[in-house]
């Protein structure tokens, strides 16, 4: 399986400039010269003409990167393209900004393993990098090496993609799952049987406080000359507190992410149908605070490191789409737009949890019926606290009594029992 570890960059800051600076220039060129072409002949290069030209245009010139490094800058640019194009319809288009600076990359063809630590070869005639590794560093290939800066923490950082050899256990089972993705609550999970709701309000939390913290200091510059001593200083401290905010939320969201993957471990799924929520905020313009909400919502990091932990256990995940399962009644059908986090159906009376009862339960029967409403919400709702040790606490029981009595399980409505 391929995994990326994070280490520090002991680098003198000018160096690390320098590498980045060079790997954005490179790019810089390839995408003038590629517009410059379409522009003038109609064609469209493609990443190997676009290289082979490059490399001819400044051959000459003085190198500060192997050839390696070289090629992968060049390769960005169609990388980039090829993005653009996959993601087409949700809002992506093509690179058209020249970039001053670039992640540097070195193939596994410029990395050297000595030990305890790592060379990074750099142009002819200058001397390789020297990266070491921590004592606990698990052995495998080292397929990439990234030289990162962390805009937050203002400082930079090694990836080191590795290959550490183990390939991916068979699933646990059969079953599926939706999850459904939340601004309040992050995850909600259901197999037909149980419903859980991965409570982490501190996520919530941490994220206003930034808003918060972050107007104090605009506050605070805004009375200051920008570039001034002190303006500099806010700046600092500015930094400083978003790369520790930027930590804190990226620890609980691996938490989260741990919870949903060992749940689905626990009860034997082979599938997590996961709400696509990419577009949850596309052409809209909503109140100011809703919008800060939906905007600081990382639920794009979320969907990554659940993917990637349930790969690792052997568990597939599909994208389901999510329209209107959170407003329709898993029961009868009917479409509410509810408020708050319990559910009311005003045709059957229907009560239930937004996320875990209704929301999970609607993708859910969206993926193993092809629309919502088939499949029964189970009657209890349970939380999963995704901090210290992993444990379930049962909540409040849903009432459906003024409605139809609800049936567990993944059936769909007109089936067989």
């Amino acid at each position: 399986m391929i995994r990326t570890y994070l280490l520090p960059c002991r680098l003198a800051p000018t160096v690390a400039d320098r590498l980045n600076a060079e790997s954005g220039r490179i790019y810089a060129r390839v995408l003038i010269e590629h517009y410059r072409i379409r522009r003038r002949t109609g064609h469209w290069l493609n990443g190997w003409a676009a290289q082979k030209l490059d490399d001819h245009y400044h051959a000459a010139e003085a190198r500060v990167l192997n050839a390696h490094s070289i090629d992968a800058a060049q390769q960005g640019f169609y990388k980039a393209c090829q993005t653009a194009w996959a993601n087409r319809g949700h809002g992506a288009h093509f690179p058209y900004k020249r970039r001053h600076y670039r992640t540097t990359i070195w193939k596994n063809t410029g990395v050297k393993r000595r030990e305890k630590s790592i060379l990074l070869t750099l142009a002819r005639g200058q001397a390789p990098l020297r990266v070491r590794l921590p004592d606990d560093f698990s052995a495998g290939v080292i397929r990439e090496v990234r030289l990162v800066y962390d805009r937050a923490g203002r400082n930079y950082r090694w990836h080191l993609v590795v290959d550490d050899g183990q390939t991916p256990p068979p699933a646990p089972g059969s079953k599926v799952a939706g999850v459904d993705l939340g601004e309040v609550h992050p995850a909600a999970m259901t197999d037909g049987q149980e419903a859980v709701v991965v409570s982490a309000r501190a996520l919530r939390s941490v994220r206003q406080n930034t808003h918060k913290r972050l107007a104090s200091f605009h506050r605070a510059q805004s009375h200051q000359t920008k570039g001034s001593r002190q303006w500099r200083k806010l700046q600092r401290r500015k930094a400083r507190f978003l790369g520790q905010q930027r930590r804190r939320v990226r620890d609980i969201e691996h938490k989260v992410s741990r919870a949903v993957v060992n749940w689905a471990v626990e009860h034997q799924v082979g599938t997590l149908a996961l709400g696509d929520v990419r577009n949850v905020a596309r052409g809209k313009r909503l109140a100011a605070k809703s919008q800060q909400k939906i905007g600081s919502w990382g639920h794009g990091r979320l969907r990554y490191d659940i993917s990637y932990k349930a790969e690792g256990a052997g568990i597939a995940v599909q994208l389901v789409d999510e329209a209107y399962s959170s407003q329709t009644c898993p029961v009868c059908g009917h479409r509410r737009k509810p408020t708050g986090r319990v559910y009311r159906c005003p045709a059957c009376g229907f009560r239930g949890h937004r996320d875990g009862q209704v929301g999970a339960v609607n993708l859910l029967s969206r993926h193993v019926c092809g629309q919502v409403g088939q499949v029964r919400p189970p009657a209890v709702i349970k939380y999963r606290h995704p901090f210290g040790k992993l444990s379930f606490r049962t909540g409040k029981r849903s009432r459906p009594d003024t409605g139809p009595s609800l049936t567990t399980g993944v059936a769909c409505a007109g089936d067989s029992a």
